[in-house]
């Protein structure tokens, strides 16, 4: 699982794909109870051979059947026999077979048991483990049988997820409970790599303290948890410190447990590697190092880059791999991207200085591959020249946001993952290019010379739109290329626990719209305008959002109209208590983006009755808003700034944590970074306490200068909007780290106050 070569078993896994799965049926069998594309058993390809399955095992399902038993409860985990398999030449692979009562799985790795087992809970048992919700309160107390034996093969070796920005915009102060639970459900879902940033300071921090740095000097460099992210892509450094030993060494310990419970299930822990950032002054404290200056990265001044070519990488390289190994143990892929997002190479043989990299990751970790992000430009076509291709994988950012690409002549055959990127920020948005992934990933598969050798989920924040996340990596799982319209009809008869002729046309409007956006210029959905920065013109509230409604706005309406009617007996399960708030509140987003510019025409034609009427309707959905996403736990911001402050050691580093998972959220960083370069609200997200006490006031502050205005017949006056936002970042107001209210009465409300049809937006 990723070691050696990415690409030797490439000809094995597009033959299984291109195979019929085999799978076992019975006569008068219900549809539910067999995978799509299933076929009769005929032999060959995708079954379990004999020989394999009666291999001795070759790892210990015990941390599989914890994972079930913690997912499901004891009850329900008992029913499961998990069978060891050995994995042969064509990769992992589970089949699914049993009676009412006993099910066995068998699989090649504990977390390809858990895959069978979560195909079995959706495609039998009809329930759904989302990320988040869930619906197994509706779980059978006897689970049902299977019809036959069902098998399943993975389409490709690499099922990558986690991208650089996860701990920043998911959240950096999360307990090994939080990591565990996420990756459990990765389990379930397929995934087998994992990227693990928790604790990367700590090889930087001890490596350093040998090259002429005091441990003081490197605590003052490294950012805080939240930033950490940006500086590993040698974007910025500093920044929310200093970091204390403390924090180092606990942040360590945790990244060890996260790395060891993946290794326990047979996935491989992703670790940072190393390319050549350097502390200031590197040159200078040590001699005949060759340092290049990286410019500024949006308002940030970058860290110098260590030439790899020169006599001192080597010996820096080798230190860190030796301390990260003793610390973190061992693994073989790392992730790392030199001149990331405009870094520059200077004097610097780029093609020389990838060469370099990859011989000491080699000497390192023999064989090791090297994971490197498709972005921008990068891996430009020098740098792929001077490794070894055979060992790198590329993990495409760009797979469906683009159309025209052309992976295998653009980096030479080198191997890659066909990619995704449904959300910047950790924005709070429904919907994804998922029409385009169901096209174009087992097209880009299976034509002639492909070098795809993964899918890769690399939301920028993670723990929303579970239907994406269920869609993505499922398509690792098929046969073939998968039928958008036939897997949201199947979504929505599991996601609560039973089908629902409600739920299913709640789903229909939602995969019409959100989920049928079109590739092209953006990968995500519009942000909300209800988070942007205050103004008339505003179109978006991210400097990097699209600027307009990416699909019909009626089509969410629709849904949240259905989905209030869905039958009572599945509205208990906590799927549909997420769905609801969270379709609720983007038909409620969505109204922003016709207010405003009613509001703009009222105040502009001088009509104060009229403009105070659409602000009165804009303030009230506001607070609908801040009170429907209080009403669910997912939605608070109580707890992010509760984990924050958890982990200090005394008032001023708690203090200090709590300022930089505020400022994340808000300013980003300091004035320069916030305004100029466009960072300020990059990761909005419509949460309960951000609402009412970030986006509302502020809102709120505009309109009335607006107002006064109107009636003195003056310009409004300029508010500084930075020094607001950066005063309640640096503030310590507690907020609820429960919920509040009942969400089904709060949707009932926001469909009050929605039109009975809104006009269609552009769909873009």
């Amino acid at each position: 699982m990723g070691s050696g070569p990415v690409v030797r078993c490439r000809r094995a896994f597009v033959a299984v794909v291109l195979a019929a799965v085999s799978v076992l049926t019975v006569p008068g069998a219900g549809s539910a109870h067999r995978g799509a594309g299933a076929v009769p058993v005929a032999g060959g390809v995708g079954q379990n051979p004999p020989a394999a399955a009666s291999a001795a095992p070759a790892f210990d399902v015990a941390p599989a059947r914890a994972s079930l038993t913690r997912l499901l409860g004891q009850r329900a985990a008992a029913q499961f026999t998990l069978v060891p398999v050995a994995k042969g030449a064509g990769g992992d692979h589970f089949s699914v077979s049993g009676a009412a009562g006993a099910i066995q799985v068998r699989g090649t790795t504990p977390a390809t048991l858990l895959t069978g087992a979560g195909w079995y809970l959706k495609e039998v048992a009809g329930v759904d483990v989302g990320w988040p919700g869930d619906s197994l309160g509706r779980l059978p107390r006897v689970l049902p049988a299977v019809a036959g034996t069902v098998t399943r093969s993975a389409a490709v070796p690499h099922r990558y997820a986690l991208n650089d920005t996860d701990e920043g915009y998911s959240g950096a102060y999360r307990d090994f409970a939080a990591y565990r639970y996420d990756i459990d459900r990765m389990a379930l879902h397929g995934v087998n790599e994992v990227f693990v940033p928790t604790g990367a300071e700590y090889p930087y921090y001890r490596t350093f303290q040998q090259f002429g740095y005091s441990a003081a000097e490197l605590r003052e460099w490294i950012p805080g948890p939240a930033h950490q992210g940006w500086w590993l892509l040698q974007n910025m450094s500093g920044f929310a410190g200093p970091v204390s030993e403390q924090l180092i060494e606990a942040r360590a310990a945790l990244g060890r447990r996260v790395a060891d419970h993946l290794r326990s299930l047979g996935m491989t822990p992703v670790l940072p590697g190393y390319f050549g950032t350097v502390p200031p002054e590197f040159a200078a404290r040590n001699p005949g190092a060759v340092t290049v200056p990286q410019g500024r990265w949006v308002g940030f001044e970058r860290p110098a880059w260590l030439d790899p070519t020169g006599p001192v990488f080597e010996r820096v390289a080798e230190a860190y791999y030796r301390i990260q190994r003793e610390r973190f143990g061992d693994t073989d892929l790392f992730k790392m991207d030199l001149l990331h997002e405009g870094g520059t190479a200077g004097p610097v043989d780029v093609a020389a200085a990838s060469g370099a990299v990859q011989r000491a990751l080699d000497t390192a970790r023999p064989g090791a591959t090297w994971v490197m992000l498709g972005w921008q430009r990068n891996p430009t076509a020098e740098l792929l020249s001077g490794v070894d291709r055979r060992r790198v994988l590329i993990l495409d950012g760009l797979s469906d946001r683009y159309d025209g690409l052309d992976r295998e002549t653009q980096w030479g055959g080198t191997p890659y993952a066909f990619g995704t990127i449904p959300n910047f920020g950790g924005h709070t948005t429904i919907g994804a290019n998922s029409g385009v992934w169901t096209s174009r990933f087992h097209a880009w598969l299976t034509k002639p010379g492909s070098a795809l050798s993964g899918i890769a989920y690399l939301p920028e924040g993670t723990g929303q739109n579970p239907a994406a996340f269920a869609l993505f990596s499922e398509l690792a799982w098929r046969p073939g290329a998968v039928d958008q319209k036939a897997w949201f009809a199947g979504y929505a008869a599991r996601r609560y626990g039973g089908p629902d002729p409600h739920a299913a046309a709640a789903w229909e409007a939602l995969r019409l719209g959100p989920y049928s956006m079109r590739s092209g210029t953006w990968s995500e959905p519009q942000d909300s305008l209800f988070t942007a920065r205050p103004g008339l013109t505003v179109t978006r509230a991210a400097r990097w959002s699209p600027t307009a409604m990416r699909y019909d706005a009626a089509t969410v309406e629709r849904a949240l109209a259905e989905l209030l009617r869905v039958a009572p007996a599945l509205r208990t399960t906590d799927a549909y208590r997420y769905d609801l708030v969270d379709v609720a509140r983007q038909a409620l987003t969505n109204r922003s983006r016709v207010l405003l510019p009613r509001i703009r025409t009222a105040y502009q034609g001088g009509d104060l009755e009229g403009f105070r009427a659409l602000v009165r309707e804009w303030n009230g959905h506001l607070d609908l808003l801040g009170r429907l996403v209080a009403s669910d736990r997912r939605f608070l911001l109580g707890p992010w700034l509760a984990d924050a402050r958890s982990w200090g050691a005394d008032a001023a580093e708690r203090d200090r944590l709590e300022y930089d998972a505020r400022s994340i959220l808000t300013t980003w960083g300091g004035r320069g970074p916030s305004e100029e370069g466009g960072l300020r609200d990059y990761a909005n997200r419509e949460w309960a306490g951000l609402v009412h006490d970030v986006y509302a006031p502020r809102w709120a502050a505009y309109f009335e200068t607006l107002d006064r205005a109107l009636v003195t017949g003056t310009e409004p006056e300029v508010v500084d909007w930075f020094a607001r936002d950066d005063a309640w970042a640096r503030g310590h107001q507690r907020y609820a780290t429960a919920p509040a209210g009942d969400p089904v009465a709060l949707a009932e409300e926001v469909r009050a106050v929605l039109p009975t049809a809104s006009p269609a937006g552009p769909v873009r």
